[in-house]
């Protein structure tokens, strides 16, 4: 017998034994302080997720594994008839277990046996009875009126290229770093039914007269958040059912607010912003861990979010910096991305950096159409184009190690560098007026400049603490808004995904 704090998706899991040739067996990850030697334990392939070996409370050192099977198992008509070939070969009646049947049926007959992951914990398992039920029920009861569950809330960070992009789309390397000036943030509170809340402003449906409506339209766009919260929780079912991780059966209530410009895409829009946000809070709600969906694995998912579900044309630099917050490298090389499904992601040392800053359009209508054709001309191999993508890499390695030993003279370089090399494959009229008149007001202070993103925006690096300041109100005057950057710094240390 066995209780759980939650009941979980039954009917998910049924879903995933259906998918598989073979037995399923759900198993739990041990609490800590929790012996393995009470447990049924087993070893697991993270790709497959079929069970490779099955240990009935086994004795501490015998296995690195935490993860234990307990009493919910879906067996197949056919496999039946291995209970009477079992029972037979077990002379000792203690040995005629359940725990002992699944480790005769996995170890030595090797049946194909899938397990399920249930991220939750177990109070209730061997010899129970009804007293043991009802003292955990009323437990839980009175532990759920004195202290309702606490909302989650959670945000993701715009993000700024500071080297290399736009070569993120083409096999090649960026740095680019998350910033507090702009975030999206996504709350998520337990409720009866599964709620999704409008934003007042990017979800209207309500104007105070046609003329609100032209405005708010022309500004916002027709598109708001709330696609994006019921793409990213379709997604969010979906992989798990696929990766074998039954979730509990709660339901909640999201709602969103961002600061992030909607039109300016050089920040990260708030759509990847509000769908990174929203699988933080979905992976805090049902207890899901890094090791459940590592971080590589987490910048795919939200990509797809966006390409699969939204039809949204987007790459994988944003997505990771989201993820991994800070200053980060990124390698997108062929060889790794077609031999592991993502890139080299190595976060790089925030100490002493030098002050950026950001310039945007107040009106973005003239930002130009950034990508163009230069895409299918790097698929056609245009000597110009696949050499300026290696350049960009370069550049980028290059920036890399001018960011170790502080020699930020030399990133300033590099940035101008980068920002020539891309208009002289995208030329002025894809780079559009708007982009390029910020690009020459940078200049004539003497600041380092390059666009960041896709379009809308410049950031730049300023030597001259006092030129930076007559920039800031030439900016202002020209119509765009201007700010120092305040760089996002993880809060907690971020391992490479070597």
């Amino acid at each position: 017998m066995l209780c759980a704090d939650q009941n979980f998706d039954i009917a998910q899991v049924i879903r995933f034994f259906k998918s598989k040739s073979g037995e399923l067996a759900i198993y739990y990850e041990l609490e800590e302080g929790e012996k393995c030697c009470s447990r049924g334990i087993v070893e697991v392939c993270p790709e497959s997720h079929r069970i490779t070996r099955f240990l009935e409370k086994p004795q501490e050192g015998v296995t690195a594994s935490r993860l234990a099977s307990v009493v919910f198992y879906c067996l197949r008509k056919e496999t039946l008839s291995y209970l009477s070939d079992f029972l037979l070969q077990q002379p000792n009646v203690e040995d005629k277990t359940f725990g002992r049947f699944w480790e005769w049926l996995i170890n030595e007959e090797k049946l194909p046996v899938y397990g399920m992951k249930l991220p939750t914990g177990f109070q209730l398992i061997g010899q129970v009875g009804l007293s043991d039920y009802t003292k955990w029920l009323a437990h839980y009861s009175a532990k759920q009126q004195e202290s309702p569950a606490k909302p989650v809330t959670c945000r993701s960070y715009a993000r700024v290229g500071l080297m290399g992009n736009p070569s993120d789309g083409f096999n090649g390397k960026t740095i680019a770093l998350t910033i507090s000036n702009f975030w999206a943030e996504v709350t998520l509170v337990e409720s009866q039914t599964l709620v999704l809340l409008p934003h007042p402003l990017n979800d209207p449906t309500e104007f105070g007269s046609l003329q609100d409506l032209f405005r708010i339209s022309r500004k916002e766009g027709y598109l708001g958040g709330l696609r994006l919260l019921q793409a990213t929780c379709k997604k969010f079912y979906q992989f798990c059912s696929k990766q074998g991780i039954a979730l509990t059966k709660q339901n909640f209530t999201l709602k969103y607010d961002t600061n992030i410009p909607r039109q300016v895409v050089s920040l990260i829009g708030p759509v990847c912003a509000i769908v990174s946000a929203t699988l933080k809070c979905l992976m805090k709600f049902y207890n899901i861990t890094e090791d459940d969906l590592p971080k590589p694995i987490r910048a795919n998912f939200i990509l797809n979010v966006e390409t699969d579900e939204l039809f949204i044309t987007a790459g994988l630099q944003d997505r990771v910096v989201q993820v991994y917050e800070g200053l980060v490298y990124m390698d997108f090389s062929k060889q790794l991305m077609e031999e592991r499904g993502y890139g080299e992601y190595i976060p790089l040392d925030m100490s002493s950096l030098p002050t950026f800053w950001l310039g945007y359009l107040g009106d973005p209508s003239d930002s130009g159409r950034i990508h163009s054709n230069v895409r299918q001309r790097w698929l056609n191999g245009e000597t110009d184009v696949v050499e300026a993508m290696k350049r960009f890499a370069e550049l980028t390695d290059e920036a890399r190690a001018a960011f170790h030993t502080k020699d930020w003279p030399k990133l300033a370089q590099l940035m101008d560098e980068n920002f020539e090399l891309r208009r002289s494959i995208y030329t002025d009229d894809c780079l559009g007026p708007g982009n390029l008149k910020m690009v020459q007001l940078a200049r004539q202070f003497g600041s380092a400049v390059k666009l960041p993103g896709s379009g809308g925006a410049v950031v730049g690096l300023c030597m001259d603490p006092d030129r930076l300041v007559e920039m800031k109100r030439a900016f202002q005057e020209a119509g765009c808004v201007f700010c120092l950057i305040v760089p996002h710094r993880p809060s907690k240390s971020v391992e490479s995904s070597k």
